[in-house]
């Protein structure tokens, strides 16, 4: 099945310091590319991948469930852990959920978890039914493009199947069950104006989980897909400023990644 343009993942090799970016639910590559790229551009090495079922048709995304999501995200970062010294892990939206489960599994083996609007329960009135009502109705409206910046538009699913809709929920319910056994460094970035997710799930996170070192910042300007919106930036430039202060080593690679890049210029 061809993908949607935008929807293809990304790699790419740098330095020692690693980053796994995590997309949302029924959402792709696309909504937090220029997260990854920007990361990618000052010498750390990245993986953003696209998630099971997503980035082709909802049809696709009927047969997999949030297992599949967890695996592939789990996949990419045992590969980034072979290949570099220190990892971290960032995500919007339900791919903040995988950030946060990843990061409750692995331990010391992730550096710190930096997430965007994160999801953590669905809040639908109709979300209790979901193990009902999945066998009765295919879909229901989607969620993409909640960005309050003119123009911006995010690649994803006009509609969400309920199969999946109701895995998603489970999988909330598990997230937050081990949401105590996150001790990383944790950088939560909070859209006040979020038609998707509720600032209220941030606030549940930062309460539950075991982190000391946490920071909390909120995007005044954006909505939803925040890494698409006025703010974006902010969050490019709070993510490796989070990133270098906890690993100082990022700063150099960094620095040749802009040496590079000038010498390319030049020549």
């Amino acid at each position: 099945m061809p993908l949607l343009p935008g929807a293809e993942p990304f790699r790419r090799d740098g330095g020692e310091v690693g980053v796994l970016v995590c997309h949302g639910f029924t959402g792709s590559p696309q909504s937090v590319r220029p997260w990854a790229e920007y990361l990618a551009d000052r010498g750390l090495t990245v993986a953003l991948p696209l998630l099971p079922g997503h980035g082709t048709r909802w049809q696709d995304m009927q047969l997999t469930t949030w297992q599949d999501w967890y695996a592939e995200v789990d996949r990419e970062l045992r590969a980034l852990t072979e290949r570099c010294s220190r990892v971290f892990v960032c995500g919007l939206s339900m791919g903040g959920a995988l950030a946060l489960r990843l990061a409750a599994k692995h331990g010391d083996a992730i550096s710190g978890v930096a997430v965007v609007n994160p999801a953590n329960k669905l809040h639908d009135a109709a979300a209790p039914l979901l193990p009902v009502l999945r066998h009765l109705v295919r879909t229901t409206k989607g969620v993409v493009s909640d960005i309050a910046k003119p123009g911006a538009e995010e690649v994803g699913y006009e509609r969400v199947p309920l199969h999946a809709a109701d895995s998603l929920r489970r999988f909330f319910g598990q997230v937050d069950s081990e949401l105590p056994g996150v001790t990383q460094p944790l950088l939560v970035m909070t859209s006040p104006q979020d038609h998707v997710v509720p600032a209220a799930d941030s606030e549940r996170i930062l309460a539950r989980v075991s982190s000391t070192d946490v920071r909390q910042t909120l995007l005044e300007r954006s909505y939803h897909v925040a890494t698409l919106d006025h703010d974006a930036e902010q969050i490019f430039r709070d993510t490796f400023a989070f990133i270098t202060r906890l690993a100082p080593e990022a700063s150099d690679a960094a620095d040749a990644a802009q040496e590079g890049t000038a010498a390319r210029g030049g020549a």
